[in-house]
């Protein structure tokens, strides 16, 4: 049986996780409102990190409902997507999305990354 948590391990945590891919970002993912940077990881699996700065998402309750869908779009869609280390960074109007845009949207980004990630191998 597939396995759906969401661990430690499949988080970015750490300011050195982070500068790795921004310093090394190969795959970019570019939508109107969402940008994501990421780079091949060698530990088997995808791992995640949020930047959404209080600039662009000025609501503390919006950051929070987008980051809990990407999130669980993350989550339930991890054994798809390849080995890599994912920054998602948040841009102009991303509050401005439902709930439905917003998950119609990371799919779609989920599928472009998983392309571009396949196209390096």
């Amino acid at each position: 049986m597939t396995d759906f948590r969401y661990p430690r391990q499949l988080r970015l945590l750490t300011g050195g996780d982070f500068k790795r891919v921004f310093d090394r970002a190969v795959v970019k993912v570019p939508e109107q409102q969402l940008l994501i940077l990421a780079r091949p990881n060698d530990l088997g699996h995808p791992r995640i990190g949020f930047v959404i700065s209080k600039k662009n998402v000025r609501r503390a309750v919006q950051r929070n409902r987008v980051r809990r869908i990407i999130r669980e779009s993350f989550r339930l869609h991890q054994h798809q997507l390849p080995a890599l280390d994912m920054i998602i960074l948040a841009r102009k109007g991303l509050d401005t999305l439902d709930n439905a845009e917003l998950h119609a949207m990371i799919r779609r980004c989920w599928s472009r990354a998983g392309k571009k990630a396949r196209k390096l191998t």
